[in-house]
């Protein structure tokens, strides 16, 4: 993410994904267990590094996870049913409390509960505003659901540009 903030959600107009890539560079992503069998089984351990005690996907040349792929003039990632929690989540995130003091922009109530939501101002597919009622209604329910591994299949929160079926 680099030195730039965080974005609060209040001030995103929307989000789509772009299929820019910038989502799969440079980052560290963490796998859950399920995951990492699931990855491991269908592409090997070669695509996984170890430290501290967990398991991340590997990044390879100019710091691009090996998982990623050029399809188009775009970037498409080759484990998209199997896309693991951190990666389906981007540019989100999402904290029990505001990561910045007052005024920050970022609750979010689902039901009985607030999340506090921030975007990586990193990704291209980010439109500063006012917030559209799409975002707020069905974009930032469906990530807070994904990150807690309840939502299915990604509707609103993953690229529209490319399909990618593996070889």
């Amino acid at each position: 993410m680099g030195d730039k903030a965080l974005i609060p959600w209040r001030e995103v107009a929307s989000w789509s994904c772009r299929a820019c890539g910038n989502c799969c560079v440079g980052y560290r992503v963490p796998l859950k267990m399920d995951e990492f069998v699931k990855i491991g089984g269908a592409y090997g351990q070669d695509v996984f590094e170890y430290g501290m005690g967990k398991v991340y996907l590997r990044n390879g040349v100019n710091r691009r996870c090996v998982l990623q792929r050029p399809l188009m003039d775009r970037w498409v990632c080759t484990v998209q049913g199997m896309k693991p929690t951190a990666c389906r989540l981007f540019p989100f995130r999402i904290q029990h409390k505001p990561v910045y003091p007052r005024g920050d922009n970022s609750a979010y109530k689902l039901g009985d509960k607030v999340y506090y939501i921030y975007l990586d101002p990193d990704c291209q597919g980010i439109v500063p505003g006012q917030p559209t009622e799409r975002f707020a209604m069905q974009v930032l329910p469906e990530i807070i659901r994904s990150g807690f591994g309840v939502a299915g299949k990604q509707k609103f929160t993953t690229s529209k540009y490319v399909n990618w079926t593996p070889p």
